[in-house]
């Protein structure tokens, strides 16, 4: 494996070489915030979107702003260039810091952020051979923290869902909470049904996705019908079709619910061509 140049507080870094205290208070606390870029062709997509959305994460959790948010793009481009990385992502994380010793409460404002990134290449990123044939997906209980909207590190239970979609020889899981799909546990989710896409509207419950706000978007210039609402996992079974929208997967088609097949089994339309217009319209406008 190529050694990669890494970011650290500052310093461009080997990744052998990289190192942060074990007083982190994302380490011990789970007390910091991140953003996935991806890159195509070189190239920074949504990079404004991601750059707003963490400054929206650290004021919700009354972060400090670090000084280096004005520098975040001359870093991005620059891990990308360095590693050469072609198709991939850009893994960004802030946290509180490390004041010195383990406390439940805020250290001083004034303590350090760590800020770290690191670039993951993703050959082919674009033309991911899964969304050809789609995803499969099982319902597990949304058992998170209420403030999902928040882009935190606390991603243990994102896992576990990942694990037991795993283990049930499927690709991903979807939370659900009452009764109601509220996201995938890295992705937001959707259905179709009669041509209309259906989403669950923007609130503390679910993440404020980039891509999703892209892809809703798009949808709508392409004058497709879109409705923001809740929808229940009987609803979804009974779709025509369903999809994910993340950073790295773009819009990923959903095959199958909790063993029922959408439609004929096979990525939908609506889903295959809001692939085709994101990537489409993202590489447009990539910096």
């Amino acid at each position: 494996m190529t050694m990669r140049t890494v970011y650290v507080n500052g310093d461009y870094l080997p990744e052998n070489e990289a190192k942060i205290s074990i007083f982190d208070r994302a380490f011990l606390m789970g007390d910091g915030v991140y953003e996935v870029t991806s890159v195509l062709g070189g190239k920074l997509i949504d990079f404004e979107g991601h750059n707003r959305r963490l400054k929206r994460s650290l004021d919700e959790l009354d972060m400090p702003h670090p000084a280096v948010l004005d520098d975040l793009l001359d870093i991005h481009r620059e891990l990308v260039r360095v590693n050469e990385i072609e198709d991939g992502l850009v893994y960004l994380q802030i946290t509180r810091g490390a004041p010195g010793d383990r406390d439940f409460a805020y250290p001083d404002p004034d303590t350090p952020p760590t800020v770290v990134l690191f670039t993951q290449s993703k050959p082919g990123l674009a033309d991911n051979p899964v969304a050809k044939k789609g995803i499969k997906i099982i319902t597990v209980e949304d058992l998170r923290w209420g403030r999902r909207d928040i882009k935190t590190t606390q991603l243990l239970y994102p896992s576990m869902g990942k694990m037991m979609a795993k283990k049930a020889g499927c690709d991903d899981a979807w939370m659900v909470q009452d009764g109601f799909v509220t996201e995938g546990t890295s992705n937001n989710a959707y259905i179709v049904k009669d041509g209309k896409i259906i989403t669950r509207a923007l609130s503390n419950d679910i993440l404020h996705g980039i891509t999703r706000a892209a892809v809703l978007r798009f949808a709508e210039e392409a004058q497709m019908q879109v409705e923001e609402r809740n929808f229940s996992v009987e609803e979804a079974k009974d779709a025509d079709e369903a999809f994910v929208t993340s950073a790295s997967a773009f819009v990923m088609p959903v095959v199958e619910i909790d063993g029922v097949a959408l439609g004929d089994g096979t990525p939908g339309a609506v889903a295959t061509r809001l692939r085709e217009i994101y990537i489409e319209e993202s590489r447009k406008v990539a910096v």
